[in-house]
């Protein structure tokens, strides 16, 4: 329950939106959003597993023989997190300007093109720049999908509501995961099993876009732009498809008259002390989640799989991103935001150790499955509470500009990775995840503030 002093006045946009229901049609519309953000993750995830694909082709090469000097799997793991940067951090603001819908769409249709060139693409170089720009536009559409979904759930509802967003979108990873087992050892109709990988996922990014394209804007982002009617009437449509009592009164507008939505507004001292926390978490929580998840199968080799066993195990393991999202949808809304993000990263360091520790089988896939639970965990978690503490004017550009440096983190700790791989073992690289996770608990959990039920006009 909110209290008075968190509620939005009667008749605001805020308001409106916490008086929706959490019937079918509203879940019906959060699940369409998600279906976008599948066909990312996908492509984000597919990383760790066409690799394998590149190297039999004899398009990527391990070691010094690699493009950069370096094993090509690892620049292609950071070339990717590149364009995620880039996008993230140049581009997202764009969602500020233009709107949520209107980017959204320009993204997917960007990083989808892109992602079918590079799938005809015979040398290393081609590949690498290709998914630089697949990157680019990556960035750009999950920044922008969390804004988004942020601003149109009820508050009680908000950490359910992306923790239901990432079952869906987290059903891509074992969705790639078994792709890539059953297509990569293969060719089909004269092609590599590995570009069919990436021509299936962007393939069906085009559904994704033409379903995109009738999506309403975000009514707190047209309020923003004093487009009162617009958001208005987007608002009564959406109280007609949910069975809400449908309010006539125009809303009030916004109160924030004094920011304007540029970069230095982030670093107003209101903001400054939660840019500072967020880039810190991000710039960890990456390494501990990316970390894993690209590396899984090759960590899995480094233990003595085999290629097939590796992307099997892989295949299995990756089953908790979407079962462990649909388990927390459960508690979700009952606790806060930072303390799950605490709880998630606590729950990565004690299952990291024993997945660095064993070296049976069955042990490496129920510590491996924790480990993607609790990532799972954290990943919902952090993309609401990061969308939570900023206001509409300078949302999409604050979370643009800290989730970059998960991307700036991932590609830098890409390569730093390989090196510990090749150097050190894989158990040193789960202990490299398990220090990451240990500095996400403490920026969190002393410097974050509570969210929990609250507008967020009030946070």
């Amino acid at each position: 329950m909110i209290d008075d002093y968190n509620a939005s006045p009667p008749h605001s946009i805020a308001a409106r939106i916490d008086a929706l229901p959490a019937n079918r049609p509203l879940w019906l519309f959060i699940s369409l959003l998600a279906l976008g953000g599948f066909f990312e993750l996908f492509d984000l995830f597919e990383t760790g597993y066409i690799s394998s694909g590149l190297v039999a082709d004899h398009i990527f090469h391990i070691g010094r023989e690699g493009l950069l000097g370096i094993s090509d799997q690892a620049s292609f793991a950071s070339v990717t997190f590149l364009g995620l940067f880039v996008g993230a951090s140049l581009l997202a603001p764009f969602a500020d300007r233009f709107g949520r819908r209107l980017t959204f769409i320009f993204a997917l249709g960007w990083y989808g093109l892109f992602s079918l060139i590079m799938a005809f693409q015979q040398s290393s170089e081609g590949i690498l720049l290709c998914r630089f720009l697949v990157g680019i536009g990556l960035g750009v559409e999950l920044v922008t999908i969390d804004t988004y979904l942020a601003e149109w759930t009820p508050a009680h509802l908000r950490s359910k509501a992306f923790a239901f967003a990432f079952f869906i979108q987290f059903l891509s990873v074992p969705a790639v995961a078994l792709l890539s087992w059953w297509l990569i050892p293969h060719q089909w109709f004269g092609l590599a099993g590995w570009r069919w990988v990436i021509i299936i996922g962007a393939l069906f990014s085009v559904v994704i876009w033409l379903v995109r394209r009738r999506l309403p804007e975000s009514p707190r982002w047209l309020m923003e732009k004093n487009q009162v009617d617009a958001a208005h009437q987007i608002m009564m449509d959406m109280e007609k498809r949910c069975g809400a009592p449908i309010v006539t009164t125009l809303p009030i507008a916004s109160a924030q008259h004094s920011i304007k939505g540029q970069f230095r507004d982030i670093w107003s001292p209101k903001w400054r002390k939660r840019t500072l926390m967020l880039v810190v978490m991000n710039f960890f929580q990456a390494i501990g989640f990316f970390g894993f998840g690209n590396w899984l199968p090759t960590l899995l080799s480094g233990k003595g799989a085999s290629l097939s066993h590796s992307l099997l195990y892989a295949f299995f393991i990756t089953l908790a991103y979407p079962l462990g999202s649909l388990l927390c949808t459960l508690y979700a809304d009952k606790l806060e935001n930072k303390w799950q993000i605490v709880g998630a990263s606590l729950m990565t360091v004690i299952c990291g150790t024993g997945f660095a520790l064993t070296q049976q089988p069955w042990m490496m896939i129920i510590c491996g499955f924790l480990i993607t639970y609790s990532n799972a965990w954290l990943t919902y978690s952090y993309h609401a509470y990061q969308t939570e503490i900023f206001p509409t004017a300078i949302r999409a550009r604050a979370v643009g500009f800290c989730y970059s440096f998960s991307r700036l983190s991932t590609a830098l700790s890409s390569v730093l990775i390989g090196f510990i791989l090749t150097s050190a073992g894989s158990s040193a690289v789960v202990m490299f995840i398990v220090f990451s996770m240990l500095m996400v608990m403490v920026s969190v959990g002393i410097f974050g503030p509570t969210t929990r039920g609250k507008d967020l006009e009030h946070i």
